[in-house]
C-alpha cells in the first residue's frame, strides 16, 4: 500500500462535518460530533439512572430517608450558586423600569462591531448595571470554585453565555453574536489563570507528549508532504509560510478563545497566500490540510492541546462550529490528529524507512536540503546573472545617451555663443555708426556759426570778434 503515491491529505467536506448530521462542523476532541451534539450526549450520559433491581420492603424506608436527604442537599447546592449568580435566592425580579431597559438595548444596538471598550462603557453605564451585576458576580462565583474539575466549570461556562444572550434575544442574529463575543472576551480574559491548563486535567501531559512528537518528526519535508508549492519557487532566504508559522505560535499568548481563533484563523489565510504563489490555480482543501500540517510541524506552538482544549471548552459554540473559523479550527484539529498517527504510507514510506527516520539512522533530508540549496543558488546565480548582464546593458546605453546630451549641450552652447557675438558685432557696429554721424553734425554746426560770425564781421567793421 505504500507504494502506492498519493498527493497530500485527503479529507472530504463530510468528513468534517458533525456525525450526528446536524450540519455544523465536528471535532476529534468531540468525536466526531459537534460542541451542542458532544454536550448533550455527555450530559445525558452523566445523568443518574435509576437502579432497576427490585429493594425488599425493609431496605426502602432506609432509602427512602436517603434519597430525601439527597435531594435536600443538592437543592441546597442549587440555591447556593443560584444566590452567588442573582445575590439572592429568587430569579433577578423584573422591576427595573421599561425606559431604562429601552436605553439599554438601544445603547448596545448602536454598538460597532468589535467595539470592545465601547461595550465596556456601554456595560458600566447605570442602565446595564444590572447585566455588570451579573458578570461581576459570575467571575466572584468561578474564581470561588476554581477546584471543581474544567468541565465543570466549562459547562458553567456555556451556561452563562446561554443566560446572557437571552437579554438581547429581539436583536439580529449577528449582532447577538458580535455582542457575545465581547462578553466572552471580559469573562475569559479575567478566568485565563484560573482555568487554562486545570489540574483537574492532563493537558499538561498532553502537551509535552504531543510537542515530543512533533520534535520527532522534524525531518518531515513539504515534499513527502505532497505540500504543492515548487520547490524552484522556494526562496533560499526564507520560508513562504513564515507568516503562518508566526501566526500560529502567537496564538499561547492571547487570553481569550475568541483571540486565540483569531490567530488559527490568520495562520490558514497566510497558508492559502502562500499556496496560491505556487500555482494559478486556487487550492483545495487537501492543499490546504498538508500545507497545515507542514506549518504545525514547523512551528511546533507551545501548549498546543492546551489551547485547543481551552477554545472548545470555553469559546463560543458558534464560533467553532460553522463559519470560516469554524472550519479552520476543524482543519487545526484534523492537522494534530494526522501529527499524532502519522505513519509511513502517509508520506509514501515504507514502515522500515518511516522508523529508521524516527530513529534518526536515516536523514536523506539533509542530503535533499543541500541539494535544494545547491540548485537553488544556481539559480540564484543564473539569475544575478542576468541582471547583471542587463545592468551593464543599461550602463551602456546610459552612457551613450549621457554622451549625446553632451554633444547636443556643447552644441547649443556654440551657437548660442556664435549668435551672442554676431550680435555683439552689430551692436557695436551700430555704435560706431552713430558715433560718426553725432561728429559730423556737430562739423556742421560749428562751420554754420563761423559763418555767421564772419558775416556779421563784414556788416560792422567796428565790432569785436568777440561781440
Amino acid at each position: 500500500m505504500w507504494t502506492e503515491k498519493q498527493r497530500g491529505i485527503r479529507v472530504t467536506q463530510e468528513e468534517l462535518l458533525c456525525k450526528n448530521a446536524c450540519g455544523f462542523y465536528g471535532n476529534p476532541a468531540w468525536q466526531g460530533f459537534c460542541s451542542k451534539c458532544w454536550r448533550d450526549g455527555s450530559r445525558s450520559a452523566s445523568t443518574p439512572r435509576q437502579d432497576p433491581r427490585p429493594r425488599n420492603d425493609e431496605a426502602s424506608p432506609t432509602f427512602s430517608k436517603f434519597e430525601e436527604k439527597k435531594n435536600f442537599e443538592k437543592s441546597r447546592r442549587i440555591n447556593t450558586v443560584r444566590r452567588l449568580f442573582w445575590g439572592s435566592l429568587s430569579p433577578p425580579r423584573p422591576q427595573e423600569s421599561s425606559e431604562s431597559h429601552a436605553k439599554m438595548l438601544q445603547a448596545y444596538q448602536s454598538l460597532e462591531p468589535g467595539d470592545f471598550p465601547g461595550f465596556l462603557k456601554i456595560l458600566r453605564s447605570p442602565p446595564s448595571q444590572r447585566l455588570q451585576s451579573r458578570c461581576t458576580a459570575f467571575l466572584n462565583t468561578m474564581k470561588a470554585c476554581h477546584d471543581l474539575p474544567v468541565q465543570k466549570q466549562s459547562d458553567h461556562v456555556q451556561d452563562f453565555y446561554q443566560s446572557f444572550s437571552e437579554h438581547f434575544r429581539s436583536f439580529p442574529e449577528a449582532q447577538v453574536t458580535e455582542i457575545m463575543e465581547h462578553v466572552e472576551k471580559l469573562i475569559m480574559t479575567r478566568l485565563h489563570k484560573w482555568v487554562f491548563c486545570h489540574d483537574s486535567c492532563d493537558d499538561e501531559q498532553k502537551d509535552l507528549a504531543l510537542q515530543r512528537r512533533i520534535r520527532s518528526l522534524n525531518w518531515v519535508t513539504a515534499q513527502m508532504l505532497s505540500v504543492p508549492f515548487p520547490s524552484e519557487k522556494i526562496p533560499v532566504t526564507g520560508d513562504p509560510f513564515l507568516s503562518a508559522i508566526t501566526a500560529i505560535i502567537e496564538m499561547d499568548a492571547k487570553r481569550a478563545p475568541q483571540d486565540k481563533l483569531a490567530c488559527v484563523s490568520k495562520c490558514c489565510q497566510h497558508i492559502f497566500e502562500a499556496l496560491a504563489v505556487s500555482s494559478s490555480e486556487p487550492a483545495n482543501a487537501d492543499d490546504f490540510l498538508s500545507g497545515l500540517v507542514y506549518v504545525v510541524l514547523k512551528a511546533n506552538p507551545p501548549r498546543l492541546h492546551s489551547n485547543m482544549q481551552y477554545m472548545i471548552r470555553f469559546g463560543l459554540p458558534h464560533s467553532l462550529m460553522a463559519g470560516e473559523t469554524g472550519y479552520y479550527f476543524t482543519n487545526l484539529s484534523c492537522a494534530v490528529a494526522f501529527i499524532e498517527k502519522l505513519d509511513g504510507p502517509a508520506l509514501n514510506l515504507s514502515p522500515e524507512d518511516f522508523e529508521s527516520y524516527m530513529r534518526g539512522q536515516r536523514a536523506p533530508s539533509v542530503a535533499a536540503k543541500r541539494h535544494q540549496v545547491a540548485r537553488d543558488t544556481q539559480r540564484l546565480l543564473e539569475e544575478l546573472q542576468g541582471r547583471h548582464e542587463k545592468l551593464h546593458q543599461g550602463v551602456d546605453d546610459l552612457g551613450m545617451q549621457l554622451q549625446n546630451w553632451v554633444q547636443d549641450v556643447h552644441s547649443q552652447i556654440d551657437e548660442a555663443t556664435a549668435q551672442f557675438t554676431k550680435a555683439e558685432e552689430e551692436i557695436t557696429a551700430q555704435a560706431e555708426v552713430g558715433q560718426l554721424a553725432s561728429v559730423s553734425d556737430q562739423g556742421q554746426h560749428r562751420e554754420g556759426d563761423n559763418e555767421e560770425n564772419s558775416a556779421s564781421i563784414l556788416c560792422d567793421p567796428h565790432a569785436s570778434p568777440e561781440d
